[in-house]
């Protein structure tokens, strides 16, 4: 099988070569040991792209030719067009995997490109670590914002992280402006708003401890949760769930469980599972890879 190259752009770079559809081996990042997880979110459309140009000729310097590039960014795009990306904004309409290809070409780097959306990525390569290629998954991403990826692709905007998950007016902290999002609820950037007076850590901590405050907080994180899974259930039927990110670490899957019970119950659609897996960079990287394969018919 030929080898792809994968590129998750978010608030940093990661690049990776992917031979027969296994996990990367060796991961490049851009900034290079940087402290600030959002390190590009000012860098300019041209800027990111020259960098990701960059960052692919270093991969494939070190891991050799890659006959397909998939690249996964946050946002809504359709046909390689950028349609919304509330947090990479400088991507907004951005025509994306036309310029990368072209871009890519001049730097000797002659492969088709696919752009699709992060989640769907890291949906893509939770079903590669798991050996679950040939089955149809569901990853939440928990982190600065909400991701939902499915697996395998298919076409439709999948924005899950905005999913309506509470009809109270005063929810309003969803970085893309929407009411009662459950990224409103769940997202790190949307939890800090919220609670000025502390980071998210100290709010999970404090709820341990007993503040009510914080305990009201967690439960609603949970049935916010629920209720976004509970909905894909009710749509597309049971099966595997996942869920990473780096805010994966605040999730109780027994409250997690507790609450889906709750929401679903028809019997023919209580045979769903859930998993949590920790957040790595490799993820996004090895799932756009695959993904760019598959696009590629190869």
């Amino acid at each position: 099988m030929p080898n792809s190259l994968g590129i998750h752009l978010s608030g940093r770079m990661v690049t990776g070569v992917v031979r027969d559809e296994q996990p990367c081996s060796e991961l490049f990042h851009f900034p290079e040991g940087a402290d600030d997880p959002n390190a590009l979110l000012d860098t300019p459309l041209d800027a990111l792209i020259e960098q990701l140009c960059e960052q692919a000729k270093r991969a494939t310097r070190a891991c050799g030719p890659v006959s397909a590039v998939g690249v996964a960014v946050p946002g809504i795009l359709q046909d390689g067009v950028v349609e919304d990306s509330p947090n990479l904004v400088q991507l907004k309409g951005a025509r994306m995997a036309l310029g990368v290809r072209e871009a890519l070409r001049e730097q000797g780097i002659d492969a088709p490109v696919t752009v699709l959306n992060d989640a769907d990525a890291i949906a893509a390569g939770v079903a590669a670590i798991k050996g679950r290629l040939h089955h149809f998954i569901r990853v939440w991403a928990i982190g600065w914002g909400i991701g939902f990826g499915r697996y395998p692709y298919a076409e439709g905007i999948w924005e899950g992280g905005h999913t309506v998950v509470s009809l109270d007016p005063g929810e309003t902290y969803c970085g893309c402006g929407g009411r009662g999002h459950l990224e409103g609820v769940m997202g790190h950037r949307a939890m800090r708003l919220r609670f000025l007076d502390m980071e998210p850590e100290e709010v999970f901590a404090n709820a341990k401890a007993g503040d009510e405050r914080c305990v009201k907080f967690v439960r609603l994180w949970h049935r916010s949760l629920a209720a976004a899974t509970a909905n894909s259930i009710h749509m597309e039927g049971p099966g595997r769930f996942y869920f990473t990110g780096f805010n994966v670490r605040f999730l109780d899957l027994k409250l997690l469980q507790n609450y889906l019970q709750q929401m679903v119950k028809m019997s023919p659609l209580q045979g769903y599972t859930l998993e949590a897996i920790p957040m790595s960079d490799d993820l996004a990287v090895t799932g756009a890879a695959i993904a760019a394969l598959q696009a590629a018919g190869q």
